[in-house]
């Protein structure tokens, strides 16, 4: 008889974050979007880094490994790798991630890796204490940039294209229902799949999400992409997304003869990732943020290909055990 799971047999301990941080929302959202997954508990590893948000396996009841800064995506590698069986969740914030962890990340998405990865977005560094990290906009006030940053940031969709990815999702922390959604997706995705979770850092970055933040917000500053529906959006489905030029303009249904036979539909299969990536970027207040699966796109992963690899070879081999590695030489008793 199949096992059925509650986000209850996914839980263990008690969290240590402050009260109201997004971390609080995205761990429940977690929880129960493995209880829909299925997959039992000592079938999953869940990796992190360090931060704030890299506290999260302690509070899984899987197996977890909380390893040094920026090396989550490195570890989880070689969990997969090593035991393809598992389902490997990674789980990082923007400075583990994307700073230090950089390098891994884009190679993660290189490769294909069959990882589930979690940026947890709030843009600063919410541990060491409030310095602005790759994803602070410029000018950023923080600790470590008292007169404002002079950089630009990263965009982790744009980083996640150009390094050859082939999914990535977008949620906001206090958005469970969309957050499960594009879990369950980033799992059913055979590949490294990216999820990126707008949230806010209460102590050090409160509001940077604002406009979203809530569900009055997003009704009217974000746009929720579902495969193969029309790109509409506002709080009656007023406004929609049309191409113009090598771009896209908001336009209002029903005005200057536009119907929703004009309105663009959201093609997350597509190969060519052109449209998708613009999707991606889109920021208010002339566009809406696009939340849900922007891109699911399949294509031979790294760890099927190593696995195949290998057995490949062994059948080629005269010998596949260590024992029959020795016999092929030249070998003599001692009496």
């Amino acid at each position: 008889m199949e096992t059925k799971y509650t986000a209850q047999d996914y839980k263990k301990g008690q969290p240590r974050w402050c009260p109201g941080c997004g971390d609080h929302f995205f761990l429940a959202s977690l929880h129960k979007a493995m209880a829909e997954i299925g997959v039992a508990p000592h079938n999953i590893a869940v990796i992190s880094g360090i931060g704030c948000s890299s506290r999260l396996p302690h509070y899984m009841n899987t197996y977890g490994m909380n390893t040094i800064h920026g090396r989550a995506a490195a570890i989880a590698t070689g969990c997969k790798v090593a035991n393809p069986e598992l389902s490997v969740w990674q789980v990082s914030g923007d400075g583990d991630g994307l700073a230090i962890g950089g390098n891994h990340f884009i190679h993660a998405n290189r490769r294909n890796i069959n990882l589930n990865m979690i940026l947890l977005n709030n843009r600063i560094y919410g541990l060491t204490k409030g310095q602005y990290s790759p994803t602070s906009p410029r000018g950023f006030v923080s600790k470590s940039s008292p007169y404002g940053t002079v950089e630009d940031p990263f965009r982790p969709a744009e980083l996640c294209f150009g390094a050859r990815g082939h999914f990535f999702a977008r949620a906001v922390a206090t958005d469970a229902p969309c957050t499960v959604e594009i879990l369950k997706a980033a799992h059913a995705h055979k590949g490294a799949s990216v999820c990126e979770i707008l949230q806010n850092c209460v102590i050090f970055n409160d509001g940077t999400h604002d406009s979203v933040y809530n569900k009055e917000g997003r009704a009217k500053n974000a746009i929720y992409l579902r495969h193969g529906q029309p790109m509409v959006f506002g709080v009656n489905n007023e406004y929609g997304l049309m191409q113009e030029g090598f771009g896209l303009k908001v336009v209002k249904i029903g005005e200057n003869g536009v119907t929703i036979d004009d309105i663009l539909v959201h093609d997350a299969h597509c190969e060519d990732n052109t449209l998708q990536l613009k999707l991606a970027l889109m920021e208010g207040p002339d566009f809406p943020i696009a939340l849900g699966v922007i891109r699911d796109v399949e294509a031979p992963t790294y760890d099927e290909a190593v696995e195949a690899q290998i057995a490949e070879v062994k059948e080629k081999k005269a010998y596949h055990t260590f024992e029959e590695l020795l016999l092929t030489n030249d070998t003599w008793e001692v009496k």
